[in-house]
């Protein structure tokens, strides 16, 4: 990983904070373009990789996981979270609030960049046309010297309609 200085203090920033933005101003990038470059380093693979790393450096069963965030976020969607809450000389069992629970579930989860669904979805768009492309190119070697390409089409509209 060949991370210039700057790049090592926005991702240890964004480790610390979880929010590009603030990780790009503490790391010493102009204010102005802070949003625009913090997001541009989380693309980065080099950064994701020392975020990653980092990550894994301070995981412990103290730190919740990704999986545990999803569970407590559906544990709230279920109701099935019960917080006991003292007022006075009283106790309630009460659900707790869960737009404060979700919320820092929510920063955990944006702390882990490998879960990023758009680049997921790059990823296959481009295995997906490098597969392609090899089969085109098996089909040209195959043909008798007659030189076709193969493009494949998904129309989902025609889909549905056939399936009726």
């Amino acid at each position: 990983m060949n991370l210039t200085e700057k790049q090592k203090r926005f991702a240890d920033a964004y480790v610390e904070l979880g929010n590009a933005t603030k990780a790009a101003v503490e790391a010493g990038y102009s204010e102005k373009t802070a949003r625009v470059i913090g997001q541009e380093n989380l693309l980065k693979p080099a950064i994701k990789c020392y975020i990653e790393t980092a990550m894994n450096k301070i995981k412990s069963d103290r730190v919740m996981s990704a999986t545990e965030a999803v569970e407590l976020l559906t544990s709230i969607a279920r109701g099935e979270l019960i917080e006991t809450v003292v007022a006075g000389e009283y106790t309630v069992d009460k659900t707790p609030d869960a737009k404060t629970r979700m919320a820092a579930a929510k920063e955990i989860l944006k702390r882990y960049p490998a879960s990023d669904r758009m680049l997921n979805a790059q990823i296959r768009k481009l295995e997906a046309d490098a597969d392609m492309a090899e089969y085109n190119a098996s089909l040209n070697r195959s043909s008798s010297g007659v030189a076709e390409e193969i493009s494949f089409e998904y129309n989902e509209e025609r889909v549905i309609n056939e399936e009726d």
